[in-house]
């Protein structure tokens, strides 16, 4: 079909459209979420912990958490656990956390049995290599923000973090995947400094989450591969 860029292996598409046409025809799928979901996951497994991705507003959240024996992380702006990176800097080894989120966790769950990776600034080169070791044809899919409207909006700093991720993965690239690395190239020596100029980064500033900047932006600081298993993503060996 026209959209799904079947004619090559390495693709790029944004939110749960991406990964309804993407999923189904590739050999892993990464979701990028770089200011809150898939950070968050990179941090939390790199230390061990079990994150369960969770569907957003569910009223089951608390219970579900219990089930688990696992913290439940709340919105950003709560106190305690929540969708700020930050947040996860305290977890304890081996412990489980359910994170709620209206875009990484949705589109982690919408991937079916496709294996799936979450990714970030942060793990760029472990999460490529893991995704290539199952096959050749990978999806790369940037999250997206919403609108008070509920649409879809592009963000700049889920593009330039799956550009820095398919710049790491060799394979014949779809236009719209040379385009996220072409993006990624000129500021990768400068990442910090544009995602607090972004709107995103703007906005969490404001909001007193600078930390959550600063951490999203480190580049390839990260061993962790993060992967869903059975609704968690859990740090696997590449």
């Amino acid at each position: 079909m026209t959209f799904d860029q079947a004619e090559y292996d390495i693709r790029c598409e944004w939110g749960l459209q991406g990964v309804q046409r993407l999923a189904p025809i590739s050999d892993a799928i990464i979701i990028v979420d770089v200011l809150s979901f898939t950070t968050c996951v990179d941090i939390a497994t790199a230390r061990g912990v079990t994150v369960w991705a969770f569907p957003w507003r569910d009223r089951t959240d608390t219970s579900f958490a219990q089930e688990k024996g696992a913290q439940l992380a709340r919105p950003r702006a709560s106190s305690g656990l929540s969708l700020s990176p930050a947040s996860m800097l305290g977890l304890q080894p081996g412990s489980g956390l359910v994170l709620p989120s209206p875009n990484g966790s949705t589109l982690s769950l919408a991937t079916d049995k496709t294996p799936t990776f979450a990714g970030c600034l942060r793990n760029v080169s472990s999460v490529a290599r893991a995704a290539l070791a199952i096959g050749p044809r990978v999806a790369v899919i940037p999250s997206g923000e919403l609108w008070p409207d509920g649409s879809l909006r592009p963000c700049l700093e889920d593009w330039l973090g799956a550009g820095a991720i398919l710049a790491h993965v060799d394979g014949n690239c779809s236009a719209e995947a040379r385009a996220a690395v072409a993006a990624y190239q000129p500021v990768a020596g400068d990442l910090l400094s544009v995602l607090l100029a972004c709107g995103s980064g703007k906005e969490l500033v404001q909001e007193g989450f600078a930390r959550d900047v600063e951490l999203a932006s480190e580049l390839m600081v990260s061993r962790s591969v993060p992967r869903l298993v059975n609704g968690a993503y859990i740090s696997v060996s590449v």
